[in-house]
């Protein structure tokens, strides 16, 4: 594994783009702390939003991973130039050649993901838990440490989402068009769910079903964090309204995301298996 991950590493470190995008990544998920120093003060209206408790433990764990997870796009772009460049400066033959299977091809891709995934998840512990030690109202061992769940469905969420963009790279071969396909596969699947949605107007039918599939299966992983903090649900009791959720990770959420994430490498393989090189 260490040798696949070393040239995979070499290949990254050499690509003037993948260095930008990922400097770029980790730079964005470190702003995150500026939430802290937001405060707005417009005549009557006046709130620092490290007040409103987003920096509270555990609430902190819940909140910074759905942030991060909104700026995954900028991996999504260096997982699938990573494999576009392979066809397009003709390496991926010249691997081969030099004795690397197309097992292990794969392998080392996915083993990029995996490492991508990782350090980003590592990141984004170490940002949360220092920004929840200065800001937070809790401290206590057992608060600080609960809900670190929301860490693992970052995690998985991180490696679905890249293993998908690893695979249709691997269809597709030029990044531009992998990446535009996703989009499109995105709205496809997103405009299908509102019309099952407003057919089956007060059921959970749309949600039962696209629970399956691959962007709602990824977005299920991390439920949005607002309509959690206390101050949103004091106003929304003002007005009748219930925000009553269920933010839990469930483990049949991360169930589903890697049975996609374990599909997208199996295909990725077999498409590398049977294409002519």
């Amino acid at each position: 594994m260490l040798r696949l991950l070393s040239i995979e590493y070499h290949k990254l470190i050499h690509s003037k783009a993948s260095r930008v995008l990922i400097i770029i990544y980790f730079a964005l998920l470190s702003l995150i702390s500026l939430f802290a120093t937001i405060k707005f003060d417009i005549g009557p209206i006046k709130f620092h939003l490290a007040e409103l408790g987003i920096f509270n433990f555990p609430y902190i764990w819940h909140f910074n991973t759905f942030v991060a997870a909104l700026l995954k796009f900028f991996l999504l772009l260096v997982i699938v130039s990573m494999v576009a460049n392979e066809y397009s400066n003709k390496t991926i033959k010249q691997n081969l050649i030099d004795g690397l299977s197309k097992k292990e091809f794969i392998l080392s891709k996915f083993y990029t993901v995996i490492a991508l995934s990782l350090i980003s998840t590592i990141f984004v512990f170490v940002v949360s838990l220092i920004l929840g030690l200065v800001y937070s109202s809790y401290t206590e061992i057992g608060i600080v440490f609960s809900d670190l769940e929301f860490l693992v469905a970052f995690f998985v969420k991180l490696l679905g989402f890249f293993s998908f963009g690893l695979f249709m790279g691997m269809l597709i071969k030029r990044s531009a068009f992998a990446v535009a396909a996703m989009i499109v596969l995105f709205f496809m699947e997103f405009f299908s769910y509102l019309i099952v949605s407003g057919y089956n107007r007060g059921t959970e039918v749309a949600d039962n079903i696209y629970q399956f599939s691959p962007f709602k299966s990824l977005w299920n992983l991390i439920d949005e964090p607002g309509s959690r903090l206390s101050a949103v649900k004091e106003v929304a009791a003002q007005v009748g309204e219930d925000l009553s959720y269920d933010y839990a990770v469930h483990w049949y959420e991360i169930a589903i995301v890697l049975a996609w994430t374990a599909l997208f490498i199996f295909l990725s393989f077999r498409l590398l298996k049977k294409r002519d090189l």
